[in-house]
């Protein structure tokens, strides 16, 4: 029987514990999001530090309370910064976090995945439906970096994995999915279409799961907290800019602010979620 999710109650427990104990994520990310990151993580509660020099990457990983790796600009340094990271904080146990940035979109990408994960294993796997249908081994094209499928259709691919590696995979999209190793699957239905106009939205969703991972020990429920508040937090956010004939530009001012700002009411009101079991 698969487990139920937790409830938005018990989710607002995990948002006001990041508050509460402003867990410390080192992030060694791309370029691109490494500003809006570092804002997400702070609106959020937590205290972000990007550090990706090979001279300081493992002690930084073996500090934290939580490492995110993200492969989005990828070259050589920037790889064994990851491997790094990855190998550190997996002999520290701390929790991990990979965002596999255009996974299928060329031939040295997936190979510096997949030697990545030779090696050492992360406790979470967020991508797109493209994304995790590539790294579990299913063909699927990529425009980019952005998904060609819809999410609901890498649910499979995302349980192989999920199983294959023993950790916990998010698939995201309009509707988010959180499968854990034996199976269970909550869907989150939370989020506008907006968010997916502001660069860096995407990484800092697993910028804010390496900050959950760290004040909740279950991955599975920790996802869905950094997902669901997520979700609600752009949803207000983009519903409050419309109100005031604005556009993306606001949109993403608006989202650290509700990041920053959302109340137990306003959060537990909106949330969206629900048990989905996936055939074998």
């Amino acid at each position: 029987m698969n487990k139920q999710a937790p409830t938005a109650a018990e989710l607002w427990d995990d948002v006001l514990a990041v508050r509460a104990a402003s867990p410390l994520v080192h992030s060694v990310t791309n370029f691109v999001v490494t500003n809006f990151n570092a804002n997400v993580l702070l609106a959020l509660g937590a205290s972000p530090v990007m550090a990706h020099a090979h001279e300081e990457v493992e002690q930084m990983a073996s500090l934290a309370q939580a490492v995110v790796l993200n492969i989005g600009t990828l070259d050589p340094y920037w790889m064994e910064s990851i491997r790094l990271a990855l190998t550190a904080a997996n002999r520290s146990e701390t929790p991990t976090v990979l965002d596999p940035v255009g996974a299928g979109a060329t031939a040295y990408r997936n190979r510096m995945l997949a030697e990545l994960l030779e090696g050492a294993k992360p406790t979470v796997i967020r991508g797109n439906a493209s994304e995790i249908m590539s790294l579990a081994g299913v063909t699927s094209a990529t425009r980019g970096v952005d998904s060609t499928v819809d999410a609901a259709q890498a649910l499979a691919a995302a349980k192989g994995l999920a199983n294959a590696l023993s950790c916990v995979v998010c698939v995201s999209g309009a509707d988010d999915y959180i499968i854990s190793s034996q199976g269970d699957c909550a869907v989150l239905s939370n989020g506008d279409p907006w968010m997916t106009r502001i660069t860096g939205v995407g990484c800092s969703a697993s910028a804010m799961v390496g900050a959950f991972l760290a004040v909740q020990p279950d991955a599975w429920r920790a996802t869905l907290a950094a997902m669901a508040y997520l979700g609600v937090a752009g949803e207000c956010a983009a519903q409050r800019v419309r109100a005031r004939d604005a556009g993306v530009g606001s949109m993403q001012i608006e989202l650290l602010d509700r990041l920053q700002l959302t109340d137990e009411s306003g959060f537990v009101s909106r949330l969206k979620i629900r048990n989905l079991a996936i055939p074998d």
